[in-house]
């Protein structure tokens, strides 16, 4: 994993730190969903033609709660592709345990390679990802590539209302306003086909934190060396959870490739 690949999956978790790779598997081990909810995923799948051949690239699908949530559902077939093994590793159980590891194949690789030699799929769902795969329309360019003329996007982002919001922002990241998407939709000639907009509850937002915590404090006493790059990773998932409660609208798209 070069430094680039490094910085982009460590900012993609909410760190600005990549020393905090090494022990993300750690810190998150309470979470199954990685920032996209599989219901809403769902919501949206079914609003696209399927049948038993249908195949579904879930591209860094972390520990694969959506693709192993809809393949138990719709009966269709999934690849799931994240570049951290223990992410992997826990997807592979899940789908046993759960009863589709035949609908389910779950790959080590990172998504930068990956969109160059993946293709032919119906749909291709990126989720709560961010930026591991360059700007917005780059990102967007690369996921079109592997899926097949008349295929459908799934992605799971968040826009901000007024390009100068940017500046309120916690967490120092820069987000496009939701004209700046439809300009890029229009571009790569992308229909939306339908969107929802979600958040979550102040409640799930505050348990989600005491896990975090949790596991970060024990770290700490496992590692006094290192006590800063666990306070720090704290106060960034704090920024990214309040920028998402407060300034940004966190949204999911179902996107269509129109020839």
């Amino acid at each position: 994993m070069n430094d680039l690949v490094k910085e982009k999956l460590a900012e993609s978790l909410s760190s600005d730190n990549t020393d905090i790779l090494p022990y993300l598997p750690y810190l998150l081990q309470d979470f199954w969903e990685l920032g996209s909810s599989p219901k809403e995923m769902l919501n949206l799948f079914k609003k696209i033609p399927y049948d038993e051949s249908t195949k579904v690239l879930d591209l860094a699908c972390g520990k694969g709660a959506v693709s192993i949530s809809l393949a138990k559902e719709l009966n269709i077939h999934f690849k799931g592709i994240d570049i951290i093994p223990e992410f992997i590793e826990y997807a592979r159980k899940k789908a046993e345990e759960l009863g589709v590891s035949d609908l389910c194949e779950f790959e080590v690789n990172d998504a930068n390679y990956a969109v160059e030699t993946e293709r032919g799929y119906d749909c291709i769902i990126f989720g709560a990802v961010g930026n591991i795969l360059g700007e917005y329309k780059d990102t967007l360019k690369a996921l079109l590539a592997t899926i097949k003329s008349g295929g459908y996007l799934i992605i799971d982002d968040a826009y901000v209302l007024e390009k100068n919001l940017n500046e309120k922002l916690k967490a120092e990241k820069e987000y496009p306003a939701y004209n700046d998407f439809l300009t890029i939709f229009d571009d790569l000639g992308l229909k939306i086909i339908e969107s929802i907009n979600n958040s979550q509850s102040d409640l799930e937002v505050e348990k989600d934190m005491k896990r975090i915590i949790q596991r970060a404090n024990e770290l700490m006493n496992k590692f006094p060396d290192k006590k800063n790059l666990f306070e720090e990773y704290i106060e960034s998932q704090k920024a990214e959870y309040s920028d998402l409660q407060n300034d940004l609208i966190p949204v999911t798209w179902l996107l269509k490739k129109v020839d």
